[in-house]
């Protein structure tokens, strides 16, 4: 059902906890195993809920700085339009925590695969988890509202197929 009345909630930092970067067999990799873009897209979830008015935390100091200079130029410019104070920033009720808190690799990996002849595929497979823990802080009282986690799992799966020939060096 939709919501009588919107809560407006802050998110500062979604992010991941984890530590863990990018398995590879061939070379180091320094990519993250996890996304780094967690906030923007809880945000964005919070929008498409309608449940939720997200308002700007992760960049404050970027926020702060503008209204700043917006109020300066203003005092500035005190006899042209749009003078006065600026309203006052929106309070969250609820500040929603937590992040990506758990990246397990290869929990099942399997495959199969036939060559006959020089000529044959093979199919591969695996399952990742991926844990996320967050709560809903109540600004007023710091009290935590709700917890929640869960678990999701990623299955990836790799086909090949080719063929190939031996061939005598005195013939293309």
């Amino acid at each position: 059902p939709e919501p009588s009345e919107k809560v407006v909630a802050a998110v500062y930092r979604f992010r991941d906890q984890t530590g863990q970067y990018k398995p590879s067999e061939r070379v180091a990799s320094w990519s993250t195993a996890v996304t780094q873009g967690a906030t923007s897209i809880l945000i964005k979830s919070m929008e498409e809920s309608g449940w939720f008015v997200p308002i700007e935390r992760e960049s404050i100091s970027n926020l702060l700085n503008e209204r700043q200079i917006i109020q300066s130029i203003r005092q500035q410019h005190s006899g042209s339009e749009g003078t006065g104070p600026l309203p006052p920033l929106l309070f969250a009720g609820v500040m929603l925590e937590g992040g990506i808190i758990g990246y397990d690799t290869n929990v099942i990996t399997g495959g199969a695969g036939l060559r006959y002849l020089a000529t044959g595929g093979s199919n591969m497979f695996r399952k990742d988890q991926v844990t996320i823990y967050l709560r809903a802080v109540s600004t007023q009282s710091g009290r935590i509202l709700k917890t929640v986690h869960t678990t999701k799992s990623v299955i990836s799966q790799q086909l090949e197929g080719g063929a190939f020939r031996y061939i005598d060096t005195n013939r293309l």
